[in-house]
């Protein structure tokens, strides 16, 4: 990570808020990490990569599964597709890439509805592409619109996801403790179910699967890369306008205001919604993604900040109210930075 550190105090109760939320869900490691003004300012990581009496203690190296987080990279692939001229237009219907797909329900559904969970599809046990309400209409959080777009991105591009972020932005940037991984390895972190059973694992290393496995730092690098749009101390290493593509506002007009807000699978503060996962406090124009691990990242561009949480829990005990918590991250980053 080409970040300098420089631990302060400043952030303490966010490390507070963290442990507390670790303390709320089924885990056993957790860490947090935030980037403020080009330096490194808290760093911490406590517990263990599973139960096991054995197990690896969580430190600079371990990757977390970071579960619906991925999307975040689904989202520059396409963004990459869009901004290269392989896909002419998020508002082209999903069709013109995907010929292969026939069936009715996928009509009148552009990659924008896709993009900003507004498709309004579902898929059904045996795999059928059903309607659940019109597209633009509504807004719904289905894996299906995400699997369309890993297969739209290897149509148009030739290649898979993967190997558009390993080319553009893991190589280059050497983020080294990304990626797909179809096998378990000792930097892996399990993720801790009830049954006491890990994650189950995909073979797949393509990007279209949740497999997908990040360190703190590199995912708060992840988060500075777009908070910097690509320029990094001097040098542009990814284009500009590639990744304000995939973090500025798309949603369509007709959606409700209190319906959640996305760019290209970000999730975007734009004007206040109830049903939103950002907090009160977060400012206009910040974007965050989280996974069902209870992984977060949260991009402040008007306070030059990046935030992540990590933990290793399969989604939130009964009791815990998710959505709270989440905002509650944000709001707490706010006030460390003496805002609210």
């Amino acid at each position: 990570m080409n970040i300098d550190k420089k631990i302060t105090n400043q952030f303490n109760s966010l490390l507070t808020h963290v442990r507390n939320s670790s303390n709320n869900v089924n885990c056993t490691g957790s860490s947090v990490m935030v980037i403020h003004k080009n330096k490194m300012v808290i760093e911490k990581y406590w517990g263990k990569h599973s139960k096991a009496p054995t197990a690896r203690l969580i430190q600079e190296d371990s990757q977390f599964h970071v579960a619906s987080v991925r999307k975040s990279y689904i989202g520059f692939a396409v963004a990459y597709a869009v901004h290269h001229g392989f896909v002419k237009s998020i508002d082209d219907e999903v069709t013109k890439y995907l010929p292969m797909k026939t069936s009715e329900s996928l009509q009148y559904t552009s990659i924008r509805h896709l993009l900003t969970h507004t498709h309004g599809l579902m898929e059904t046990a045996n795999g059928t592409i059903v309607r659940e309400f019109l597209s633009g209409e509504n807004w719904a959080y289905r894996n299906i619109g995400v699997n369309l777009l890993t297969q739209i991105v290897k149509n148009t591009t030739g290649k898979t996801v993967a190997q558009i972020l390993n080319e553009q932005v893991f190589h280059p940037l050497e983020l080294n403790e990304t990626g797909w991984h179809g096998e378990y390895n000792d930097k892996l972190v399990e993720v801790i179910r009830d049954s006491d059973r890990h994650w189950s694992s995909h073979k797949s290393e393509d990007g279209d699967k949740m497999n997908m496995y990040v360190s703190t730092r590199d995912l708060a690098y992840w988060g500075y890369i777009h908070l910097k749009q690509g320029e990094i101390k001097g040098k542009q290493l990814i284009d500009k306008e590639l990744l304000r593509l995939a973090t500025s506002l798309q949603s369509p007009k007709l959606i409700h205001d209190d319906l959640p807000q996305n760019g290209f699978l970000w999730f975007v503060k734009d004007l206040p919604a109830k049903k939103t996962e950002i907090g009160a406090l977060v400012p206009q124009g910040s974007y965050q993604i989280l996974g069902y691990t209870n992984v977060a990242v949260l991009v402040i561009p008007k306070y030059d900040t990046v935030a992540v949480r990590m933990f290793n829990s399969f989604g939130s005990p009964p009791g815990n109210d998710y959505l709270a918590d989440i905002r509650s991250f944000g709001d707490t980053v706010m006030k460390c930075l003496g805002e609210g």
